[in-house]
């Protein structure tokens, strides 16, 4: 059960809301190569129309330009992209997140418009969780209500997440919302058979999760470079131990395809058909972490053919989660639309923290029901 006051069931009729979201998306050569997570907040805009608000503002973070203005880290870029996506809308920018300039363009902003502010984190009071930034940022812009629709941050003790909340009435928005249910439920509730798919490049950043989901999970499949690195025997003593203990619960790749130098960069047929008969069958499939180096289509092939089984069985509630295997299956969806997964989360180290029990201090400080 969601514990935390959403805006669904919160009035914001002629007021001005304040919404953290995240558009920390990907650039490269000055061009957005994944609009997810702006698309994603579309809906929380449409909401926040429907249900009467004045103002709409919205704060982020893009990279990581620690505490100083960088313009190539400006949110500039999405603000742009945000207006393509919003054409029948008024939507405005300033660069800046607090003081006269942003009082200015609030006081402007026509009724039902929507003002995105400048990076957060070019002010070093935004990763320094400080009260006063969050102040400031609140009394600026007039805030009658704060909305975290941020999933890929609630895991910071950020300013924008965490001090904010103490300045402004808080509650979760639909995002957050889905995110957080979605995700707990794999957690702490999954239909059984319940299978996890683990790849990616390094056990360490894994072993929270593979120690987990072993209480719960039916089978736990191991690929990409962690299974390469199994293979090899480039494991620590207390990895190997965790692998050898519980090798009836986890199946690890153990046939690859390499490339000319010998480096093991996607698993091979006969592991991929072993994987997908374990899926048969499944009701619920948690996949966090590439099964190859899928940033080269040659070895995407075990990762799309995985992809593709799960996209294509609805009786599997499938949640995708970290940064290269959402993107990777976002990619895929654009191919062939027709594939469908139960949640493919905006967020990587906030999935991560929640999904292994930490905390989530943007959650947390939120309003509760």
């Amino acid at each position: 059960m969601f514990a935390k006051q959403s805006l669904e069931n919160t009035k914001v009729r002629g007021q001005t809301v304040l919404v953290r979201v995240d558009y920390n998306v990907p650039i490269k050569d000055g061009e957005i190569t994944d609009d997810l997570r702006i698309r994603e907040t579309i809906p929380t805009l449409e909401l926040l129309e429907k249900k009467g608000a004045r103002r709409i503002i919205l704060i982020s973070h893009l990279g990581r330009p620690k505490g100083e203005k960088k313009p190539e880290l400006s949110l500039k870029i999405v603000f742009d992209r945000l207006k393509e996506l919003l054409p029948d809308r008024k939507v405005f920018f300033v660069s800046d997140v607090s003081g006269p300039d942003v009082e200015e363009a609030v006081e402007k902003l026509p009724v039902g418009g929507i003002l995105l502010l400048e990076n957060l984190r070019f002010f070093p009071g935004e990763e320094e969780n400080s009260t006063e930034f969050a102040r400031e940022i609140a009394e600026s812009t007039h805030a009658d209500v704060f909305v975290q629709d941020g999933f890929a941050v609630v895991h910071r003790a950020h300013a924008s997440t965490s001090a904010i909340t103490s300045e402004v009435p808080s509650v979760a928005g639909p995002l957050l919302e889905k995110e957080i249910t979605a995700l707990t439920k794999v957690a702490k509730a999954p239909v059984h058979p319940f299978i996890v798919i683990i790849g990616g490049a390094k056990v360490a950043d894994k072993q929270p999760l593979i120690e987990r989901f072993l209480k719960i999970a039916d089978k736990i499949i191991v690929g990409g470079k962690i299974a390469a690195d199994i293979s090899d025997g480039k494991l620590t003593e207390e990895e190997k131990k965790i692998f050898a203990d519980n090798a009836d619960k986890i199946y690890i790749a153990n046939d690859f395809v390499s490339d000319e130098s010998g480096a093991k960069l996607d698993i091979g047929s006969e592991s991929t058909q072993k994987i997908l008969e374990m899926l048969d069958g499944a009701k619920t499939v948690l996949w966090n972490g590439a099964l190859g180096y899928v940033e080269n289509p040659e070895y995407a092939k075990s990762s799309t053919e995985v992809a593709e089984y799960l996209g294509k069985n609805p009786q599997v509630y499938s949640v995708i989660c970290g940064g290269d295997t959402t993107g990777f299956v976002e990619n895929l969806q654009k191919k062939d639309e027709s594939l469908k997964y139960g949640l493919i989360s905006t967020g990587g180290g906030a999935s991560l923290e929640l999904l292994t029990g930490e905390a989530l201090p943007g959650y947390e400080s939120l309003d509760d029901k």
